[in-house]
């Protein structure tokens, strides 16, 4: 059985090390909430680039948690951005955190050769985790934010990205579903031609321990009824830990959906990078901001930032 969020908040209270969080132009309200609340509860440690127009917010909240929180000077939002992932980069910081400045600003600095966080080879994704009132435990999903038509290759990083996150929430063997309207393999839709090589390469052992299986829609991956109505023989139906979607437009959907009417709790980060990033929607709410650096600080390890 996964973790909740309140025994992921539960572990991180218990580390010996508190994490670093790096964010970049933490200027609005929400963001600077997000930041009290995790100095607060004691799960986290931040380096805060600003610049001179609000540096006294950023000074103001060291000043509140002195030992506990730097601020570093930046010229404009680019230059923060540059150095916020160069406090990751060089090891000051566990994880890097979006504020306000626009996501292609940021994401050109986590994607430099020279000073990035993304390793030759691989694959920039996004993994959210939700927990749903009406679901049974954690169930995660990709990808809402990044690869737009992913093929095969890109299926492959996702898993094996999303594995990790799924070891680390405590599911050994996730249960991995793989996302079409139908249960059919069909050629007008070319990634069902490419689940077809996940689950054949899955079965050689080659992700790892995991059960996956697909082509199905939602509700037959999560609802046992709906499984057992359609005569699908799955150990993933009604089970699933993780569902792979085909494109960014209905795992997108499906992301703003069950946050307005499944009153979801979410988490999400990018994945592929050295060190977690996490990417909040303008339109996240606090919670879900929180819960993306609750998710990110589990992610990041126990490794301790170097001396600042």
């Amino acid at each position: 059985m996964s973790l909740t969020f309140d025994q992921l908040i539960a572990r991180l209270h218990n580390q010996h090390t508190r994490r670093r969080i790096a964010v970049a132009c933490p200027h609005d309200e929400h963001t600077c909430h997000v930041i009290r609340r995790s100095l607060s509860e004691g799960i986290a440690d931040f380096s805060l680039v600003t610049d001179k127009e609000h540096g006294h917010e950023a000074e103001e909240i060291r000043r509140q948690y002195p030992g506990q929180v730097t601020v570093h000077m930046a010229e404009d939002t680019v230059d923060a951005a540059r150095l916020a992932v160069a406090l990751v980069h060089k090891g000051e910081a566990n994880v890097l955190m979006k504020g306000t400045l626009n996501t292609d600003v940021l994401l050109r600095a986590v994607l430099s050769k020279e000073q990035g966080l993304l390793p030759l080879g691989h694959v920039l994704s996004h993994v959210t985790v939700a927990q749903l009132p009406m679901y049974h435990k954690l169930l995660l999903f990709s990808d809402a934010a990044v690869v737009p038509r992913p093929r095969v290759s890109h299926f492959e990083a996702m898993l094996k990205y999303d594995l990790e996150v799924c070891n680390r929430l405590g599911i050994d063997e996730p249960q991995v579903a793989l996302i079409h309207c139908t249960e059919k393999i069909n050629g007008k839709f070319p990634h069902t031609l490419g689940y077809v090589i996940l689950k054949e390469r899955a079965r050689k052992g080659l992700y790892g321990r995991l059960q996956i299986d697909g082509p199905m829609d939602v509700k037959t991956a999560c609802d046992p009824h709906s499984g057992q109505v359609k005569g699908i023989d799955s150990t993933i139906a009604g089970n699933a830990d993780l569902l792979i979607f085909p494109n960014i437009e209905s795992s997108n959907t499906f992301y703003k959906a069950i946050s307005l009417f499944g009153q979801a709790c979410m988490a999400g980060m990018l994945t592929g990078t050295t060190a977690p990033v996490v990417l909040p929607s303008r339109a996240d709410s606090d919670d879900s901001k929180y819960y993306s650096l609750v998710l990110a600080c589990t992610m990041a390890g126990e490794q301790a930032p170097a001396a600042l």
